[in-house]
């Protein structure tokens, strides 16, 4: 594996990959590599000729209110676990190699970044459009891969990549969860023993609400109204939303359709904020 820190570099690597016909498969990261960015990597390594995996903190994603300068950060570690997980290659530019002094020009999803997390985090998604635009503009990627918990990121780099012709397939891969059921994620870093017993209640009320759907539950209000009350059982768990959409569009449910929708869900477990979701 090698490690690519310059936009003209990283351009120049891609275009030799594909002089020689390969295929390219872009994982986006901020680093902190934790099991599930391993898993997607590995899927882009089995399924393309060459995987690249970003490592770059972007400050557009986060808010004025959200700790950027706490985001977890082992480059050293990132690396080790990229190259043993198939990567061909590593990007690792510095800020101002992606955002240059006087860049002024963002990308903004007008539809799909509104729903779910888009209210409380009004600006995240035109940080994630605005990088990724760049992204497949250097390493015109066939493929881009994003696991099943981030998927209204995933949805709006779908919408993006259309809308502006970029032609890479967005490629969705299951939540990998760790072994007491927490989704996999970086904020799982900041919580205490006892958050983490309180942060199961997400999981957990996901589970029951599949069960649900699986005994022929059709309703997505009734639906919401149980994982609503299972998670108020909770001190520690603020509910930020609790919504049924289907996962590609993002549309409300109006009745319940099998492998369509799914149930999405953030809260804060006293100041660490999670996400997660279950396709029913």
């Amino acid at each position: 594996m090698i490690q690519i820190s310059s936009a003209n570099e990283m351009r120049a690597f891609v275009a030799d990959l594909r002089a020689r016909g390969q295929t390219v498969a872009l994982v986006p990261t901020m680093g902190a590599l934790h099991p599930g960015k391993q898993a997607l990597i590995r899927a882009a390594a089995a399924k393309a000729d060459a995987a690249i995996v970003s490592l770059f903190v972007n400050p557009l994603q986060f808010g004025p209110n959200e700790a950027l300068a706490r985001y977890p950060r082992n480059p050293a570690e990132d690396l080790e676990r990229c190259a043993a997980c198939g990567a061909h290659a590593a990007f690792t530019p510095e800020t101002a190699e992606v955002f240059p002094r006087g860049y002024n020009t963002f990308v903004t999803e007008e539809s799909l970044s509104k729903s779910l997390c888009g209210p409380a985090r009004p600006a995240h998604f035109r940080g994630v459009a605005t990088l990724m635009v760049q992204f497949l503009n250097l390493m015109r990627p066939q493929s881009v891969y994003f696991g099943q918990k981030t998927a209204q990121r995933a949805a709006v780099v779908r919408k993006v990549a259309e809308d502006l012709r970029c032609g890479a397939e967005i490629v969705v891969e299951p939540t990998v969860r760790e072994a007491d059921g927490l989704a996999a994620g970086s904020a799982n870093l900041a919580l205490s023993a006892s958050q983490r017993q309180e942060a199961l209640a997400l999981s957990r009320t996901l589970g029951r609400v599949k069960e649900m759907a699986d005994s022929g539950v059709r309703s997505p209000d009734r639906l919401a109204a149980e994982a609503t009350h299972l998670l108020g059982q909770h001190r520690r768990v603020r509910m930020i939303y609790v919504a049924i959409v289907d996962r590609l569009t993002l549309e409300p449910a109006r009745e319940i359709v099998p492998g369509r929708d799914m149930m999405a869900l953030a809260a804060w477990v006293d100041e660490v904020r999670l996400i997660d979701n279950q396709i029913l």
